[in-house]
């Protein structure tokens, strides 16, 4: 009997079924990808800010330390202390090494530019475009090209074994240099391969391959500063505390954590002599677009979920109004409130089921489209979702359509027969 009331409503009221239905779906389509672009978009939109830049900088420890004597600092001047080129690659046998999208070794190098007789002193710095590395059985490239992605070349890229350059473009507009010129730096006849634009420093500078660099210096293997490029997470409490300071345990989850500081601290582990630490203009800017854009979804999510239960509300309602005689009979033939409730709480559990499976559908394709058209990439749906998104839409559903259901429970049968409740 139970049953067959159930199913003689959804087969009378088809319409008012499938109003409540369609808004049940659609708040959990919105819902599902929503949740869904959240649980993936950390790595997605890291991905994307990796390309405005580094955000760890790796330099050689003894220019972290300073000599000072009652406030003189009487620490020698000198061009500072170097990194070894062949570390760098240990970059990617940390615990994070799948983190690190890239990094850049940087040597500036004071040059002599002989030009038209007269003689020009300039900075020419050295580093990697793409350059093929390995660590045990891994191959990479890495350089520029990776981590400052929006440097722009008129021309073409050196190769990072050639004796080519790059001429920034307003050093290259001041010299009237053009691809494939010819300039005489420091004794050395060099061939302008591109003219560079970065709207930075470099240009007014030579780029050049670190090999160039390292030669001209007279210093094999030296390296300056290397820019580390790396998927994080935005920082918290537990992130901006002092290692020193935690225990056993805290500190295990700390240095298991893609902590702009926690992966810092581990090249630094990973490179002999060096400092490493974020660079807070990058990392702190990362992590509260994250938050905003998380917080921005969950709010989407919260009106659409809102929405839905406004419309399950008023669409019981109506349903529960037309019904009053059947609620009225079924309690003069002595049905109690938890039998009348049931009934109703029943027939609103398989509309949230049937809505909550079509929305689960429907929002995992909207999510895919969300990333193919924004990330380029697909975003992938875990099947864990596939349960919490059922029980949200019994949630909504069940929240919708509390108020009609309590009316339902309350009506005088005597009133409701007579069709005045």
């Amino acid at each position: 009997m139970f049953a067959r009331l159930v199913y003689e409503s959804f087969r009378r009221q088809k319409r008012r079924k499938l109003l409540a239905g369609a808004a049940i779906a659609l708040g959990v389509t919105v819902a599902t990808a929503m949740i869904a672009v959240a649980t993936d978009i950390g790595d997605k939109i890291n991905r994307e800010l990796r390309t405005i830049g580094a955000n760890i900088l790796v330099t050689p420890q003894e220019d972290t330390l300073d000599l000072e004597i009652g406030g003189v600092n009487l620490k020698p001047p000198s061009d500072g202390a170097f990194l070894d080129e062949a570390d760098l690659p240990k970059i990617k046998g940390t615990f994070w090494h799948n983190n690190i999208t890239g990094f850049a070794p940087m040597l500036p190098v004071n040059v002599t530019l002989q030009r038209d007789g007269q003689s020009q002193n300039l900075t020419l710095l050295g580093t990697y475009f793409s350059k093929p590395l390995s660590y045990g059985k891994e191959q990479f490239s890495t350089g520029v090209r990776s981590t400052d992605r929006w440097w722009k070349v008129t021309g073409e890229w050196p190769s990072d074994n050639s004796q080519d350059i790059l001429v920034g473009e307003r050093l290259a507009g001041r010299l009237a240099t053009k691809p494939g010129d010819q300039l005489d730096v420091s004794g050395r006849q060099l061939r302008v391969s591109g003219i560079l634009s970065t709207g930075g420093t470099e240009d007014e500078q030579i780029v050049a391959p670190l090999g160039l660099a390292q030669e001209i210096l007279g210093k094999p293997g030296a390296v300056r500063r290397v820019f580390v490029s790396a998927l994080t997470k935005p920082e918290d409490e537990l992130g901006r505390r002092d290692p020193k300071s935690m225990s056993g345990a805290v500190y295990d989850r700390w240095y298991c954590s893609p902590y702009p500081a926690s992966i810092a601290y581990q090249l630094q582990e990973a490179i002999p002599h060096s400092h490493a630490e974020q660079i807070r203009q990058v990392s702190q800017n990362e992590g509260a677009v994250l938050t905003r854009i998380e917080g921005l979804i969950f709010l989407v999510t919260l009106a659409a979920l809102f929405a839905s239960a406004l419309a399950v509300s008023a669409a019981m309602a109506t349903s529960i109004f037309e019904r009053r005689s059947e609620v009225g009979l079924m309690k003069a033939l002595g049905a109690g409130k938890v039998a009348v409730a049931s009934v109703f709480f029943a027939e609103a559990t398989l509309l949230a089921l049937i809505g909550g499976l079509i929305g689960f559908a429907t929002g995992g394709l909207l999510a895919r489209q969300i990333g193919q058209s924004i990330f380029n990439s697909q975003i992938s749906i875990a099947p864990v979702l596939f349960p919490v998104i059922l029980a949200i839409a019994v949630i909504v559903t069940f929240a919708g359509s509390a108020a009609a259901i309590r009316k339902a429970v309350a009506m005088d049968p005597v009133f409701a027969l007579r069709g005045e409740a």
